[in-house]
């Protein structure tokens, strides 16, 4: 009787789960059957959902119910707090799997190449979201000292950073926020937050909804310049062939025209400003400098030789989320990803690193929302599939899925099982039930793992 075809997983995030799942709903797992193992350097899975969506987004967390319902399938296992390549290696891997999939996601800050960015006070977005949600690699604390704030980006991810900043710590505690980033933001003395996007407000990425979410705390006075309100021939056409876009521009227009309201908060949308510099002295940020820029006609933008310095004390990059390198894959340096074509990884020579795929960011990059990360996977099951059929794949030396067990054991490797995520997942609502809130996140991974039974 053939055994079923074993494929690893690495990364247990959404694009990780959407290829477990594409791989259930194959023919293969009828006939062979399938076997699958994915494995996490977090101790919970859920990857991005779970420490980079903001904790004020519950509906977004929402997508967990579905993964849920993968996750507890008993063709796959879980293996929580492995970390690739210092607890288990391509090598290894390959000992016992027909095939390799890699979904590690992105969860670095892109660079920014200007003047001031290394200076007391100028940060990564993706470290303060990591501080907010909770994960456990990151310091406790986080310092909130600045009154007045720039956020450099006008995608989801500047919103979020700059939403937590403006909102009160008593507004976020109905969420699953740790003690230690409730007391953080307590002592937040954030009052004027300042979000700066290089091109106009056609061209800005944010989700409508993630817009309008912002003008609805009472404490955040969110406020557009009507001078930042501009099209040309570009913008016009990106409206009419982009209902999202038309959506974001018609929001943005509508709070440019409206009076100034009274509440504590400030929240300044700034477009046509390219941030040039980080400006400080004795090693702190004491300001931002931009310069002015139009449109173009095509929807780019040029600069205009015009520069404004902007009164801020702390600089929070969100321009982008990069990849870390993964060890013994090719590597192209400039887009943060893994070659690929179809979602089979490519070596220099051009040829299929065999039994290799990648799904997700670390294949295309961090663009798109979570539900376009399906799609992907879709496409690398399908062409692993095809090398199954077609016989292309390696032969591993070891497929019994027990090997993979005693080889954690031997190496000492403390792991959670799906399991283990339903203790910390009761241990964490347990947390939250005197308090009224759906759960409170634990955070230290000693803890994480105790709660799991690892």
């Amino acid at each position: 009787m053939p055994r079923p075809l074993r494929v690893a997983i690495v990364g247990a995030g959404p694009a990780g789960i959407y290829a477990a799942d594409a791989l259930l709903k194959s023919d293969a797992a009828a006939d062979p059957g399938v076997s699958i193992d994915l494995f996490e350097r977090m101790p919970a899975p859920f990857g991005l959902i779970r420490y980079g969506v903001a904790p004020d987004h519950p509906r977004i967390k929402g997508i967990i119910t579905a993964l849920h319902q993968v996750l507890d399938k008993p063709q796959i296992r879980l293996f929580g707090n492995v970390d690739y390549p210092r607890d288990i290696n391509l090598d290894d891997l390959r000992a016992f799997y027909d095939a390799v999939i890699f979904s590690t996601g992105a969860m670095a800050d892109r660079a920014l190449d200007i003047p001031g960015l290394h200076l007391d006070g100028s940060y990564g977005a993706a470290d303060f979201v990591s501080w907010y949600d909770g994960h456990p690699d990151v310091p406790r604390t986080w310092p909130l000292q600045a009154e007045k704030v720039a956020v450099l980006g006008v995608g989801n991810v500047a919103l979020d950073v700059a939403r937590i900043l403006a909102k009160t710590a008593d507004e976020l505690l109905p969420t699953e926020i740790p003690p230690n980033v409730y007391d953080g933001l307590k002592a937040n003395k954030a009052l004027e937050i300042h979000v700066f996007g290089r091109r106009g407000p056609a061209q800005a990425k944010f989700s409508p909804m993630e817009l309008r979410e912002l003008d609805h705390s009472p404490t955040i006075e969110v406020i557009v310049d009507p001078e930042d309100i501009d099209y040309d021939d570009g913008s016009i056409a990106t409206r009419r062939g982009n209902k999202q876009a038309d959506m974001v521009a018609k929001t943005l227009e509508n709070w440019a025209i409206r009076d100034v309201g009274d509440r504590p908060h400030k929240l300044f949308l700034h477009f046509f400003e390219s941030p040039a510099e980080i400006l400080g002295e004795d090693g702190r940020v004491v300001g931002l400098r931009t310069e002015r820029t139009e449109l173009d006609g095509t929807g780019n933008v040029k600069g205009t030789g015009t520069f404004k310095d902007w009164d801020v004390t702390a600089v929070y990059r969100a321009v982008g989320y990069l990849s870390d390198k993964l060890p013994k894959l090719p590597w192209d340096v400039d887009s943060g990803t893994v070659p690929d074509e179809g979602g089979r990884v490519i070596e220099e020579t051009g040829a299929h690193l065999r039994s290799t795929y990648v799904t997700g960011w670390v294949r295309r990059g961090p663009v798109g929302l979570i539900g376009h990360t399906k799609g992907d996977a879709n496409e690398t099951v399908a062409n692993l599939l095809d090398d199954f059929a077609g016989g292309r794949l390696h032969e591993p030396a070891s497929p019994a899925p027990k090997s993979v067990d005693a080889f954690l054991a031997e190496r000492n490797v403390r792991f959670t099982t799906w399991e283990g995520w339903y203790r910390l997942d009761a241990a964490e609502k347990a947390l939250g039930e005197p308090q009224g809130r759906e759960r409170v996140k634990i955070v230290e991974r000693e803890d994480m793992l105790r709660e799991s039974g690892a």
